[in-house]
């Protein structure tokens, strides 16, 4: 009797609203006001303190310029995240299939579980585990392939004996960002239309047919934001490229030798501690850089994301 008194009065005021829905609405309004707040404030100071950076002399920013002094570190930071996520991308949406569509039950429940504990580990275990563990057992195979594929400018050698080389640093980020891809991944397939993965199999396509004519499309905009949030990890992550990789400040393609580039993120977490006057100005301009970086980038991913909508909405 309450109810049907309730919505006979919504029915006579439709533009009445609940208390819950504007206090939501508001709560919701504050939280967006807020991240654009923080992310213009975050945006003005790094533009304030790097600036000082751009007319700083040579001998306190350590090159000619600043942009000699950034362009090997944003090389080697692009460097290094393209590897992981060429990397990571198809393992996670692999892994991601095999949890939603093709391992039992009660195979990919742990299988989920597993690879949500690996987002959650440390930065500074992926690094510890990196040159402990990771990178000397890759040493032979850098051997192997400074030997056999010289030719190559990515092999080019001389292979280093530790294991300490930007294609270790960018398969530690390629681990770090797998699950994140992943569980992204596997809840957007597990969100795929039941009628038409079964419209798909009814005519007699194939499971792996289904999934590239039902799930992909479906999920189109939503792996593309995965793979965008992994290469915001990679781009950011500092710990472990830091402990990791053996940094000389060049500019080379060179994966497998003693002589790398550093990436923006780690030269900052190294050199800032013993930073003073004008060199912290120099620091926080590189930083500035990275943050226009990842926000082009994680732009570009929303633009293409939501022209995929669009597109699968015609």
């Amino acid at each position: 009797m309450l109810a049907s008194s309730g919505a006979a009065r919504r029915a006579e005021h439709p533009g009445a609203r609940r208390r819950g829905d504007v206090v939501f609405a508001s709560l919701a309004r504050a939280a967006g006001i807020t991240i654009v707040v923080a992310l213009a404030g975050v945006a003005l100071f790094l533009t304030l303190e790097g600036v000082p950076a751009v007319t700083a002399p040579a001998e306190r920013i350590g090159a000619d310029n600043i942009v000699v002094y950034v362009w090997p570190l944003l090389f080697g930071t692009l460097l290094a995240a393209t590897i992981a996520i060429a990397v990571a991308a198809p393992l996670s949406i692999a892994l991601a299939l095999v949890i939603s569509h093709y391992a039992p039950r009660r195979v990919a429940r742990p299988i989920g579980y597993l690879v949500d504990l690996l987002a959650a580990v440390p930065s500074v275990v992926y690094g510890l585990w990196g040159i402990e563990f990771f990178g000397p057992r890759l040493a032979p195979a850098y051997e192997w392939l400074g030997e056999h594929l010289s030719w190559l400018p990515f092999f080019a050698g001389p292979a280093t004996s530790t294991g300490r080389t930007i294609l270790t640093a960018a398969l530690v980020l390629a681990i770090m960002a797998l699950p994140i891809i992943t569980a992204i991944c596997r809840e957007i397939f597990a969100q795929t239309p039941t009628l038409h993965q079964e419209a798909a199999l009814a005519l007699g396509a194939t499971r792996w047919e289904m999934i590239r004519m039902t799930v992909f499309p479906y999920g189109r905009s939503g792996i593309i934001s995965a793979i965008m949030l992994g290469l915001g990890r990679a781009l950011g992550e500092t710990m472990a490229v830091a402990m990791v990789l053996s940094a000389t400040g060049v500019v080379t393609f060179n994966l497998i030798s003693s002589v790398n580039p550093s990436t923006i993120a780690a030269n900052i977490a190294l050199s800032f501690p013993e930073a003073s006057g004008l060199k912290v100005n120099v620091l926080i301009f590189s930083g500035l850089v990275l943050f226009l970086i990842t926000f082009v980038v994680n732009f570009l991913g929303r633009w293409i994301a939501a022209r995929g909508r669009v597109e699968g909405g015609r």
